[in-house]
């Protein structure tokens, strides 16, 4: 996998260098790192801190199934000798049924959590795309690359473009 990554990445950067080597311009390539723009910009603080927000509320909501389910597997534990296979069964299947009903409140809660996700984080990713476009452009970029892609083995510091990236997407408000 890291091979065939590594080998398109050769493609791409030969096909780049085809194509600009027949320009006059020189080939300028800058490094963004997304996840601290995202991280460090005033609505990528805000979405952050209301999907924590919201992950302590689904939390908070799955703690009693957690807490019950904790205390049925210590009495389970503590009286399945002493009483009946009838009543141990039975327990037993109390347990799979408060299992499954954390399991489907957890998915249940991990899907709303997604959409939440998407909902704050949408709106700031497109507003990102925009903002590399204007600042590709208006720097002469010839290609914007994200710094944390893993098939990059190297990248020069000097090319890390972040810093601009997040004046402007704080600039534009």
């Amino acid at each position: 996998m890291k091979m065939e990554k590594a080998i398109l990445l050769a493609a791409v950067a030969l096909v780049l260098g085809w194509g600009l080597a027949a320009t006059d311009d020189p080939v300028k390539i800058g490094f963004v790192d997304v996840e601290q723009v995202l991280a460090v910009t005033e609505g990528g603080k805000a979405a952050r801190e209301e999907l924590e927000r919201k992950s302590r509320e689904a939390q908070g909501r799955l703690a009693p199934l957690v807490e019950q389910l904790e205390a049925m597997q210590k009495e389970h534990q503590s009286k399945r000798f002493v009483m009946s296979e009838d009543a141990v069964r039975a327990m037993e299947l109390d347990m799979i049924e408060l299992q499954n009903r954390y399991k489907s409140k957890g998915e249940q809660e991990e899907g709303q959590f997604k959409i939440d996700q998407q909902r704050l984080l949408g709106p700031l990713v497109e507003k990102l795309e925009t903002v590399l476009d204007e600042v590709g452009r208006e720097n002469n970029f010839s290609v914007i690359m994200r710094a944390d892609d893993p098939s990059f083995i190297y990248k020069r510091e000097a090319l890390d473009i972040t810093d601009l990236v997040i004046k402007n997407f704080n600039r534009k408000g």
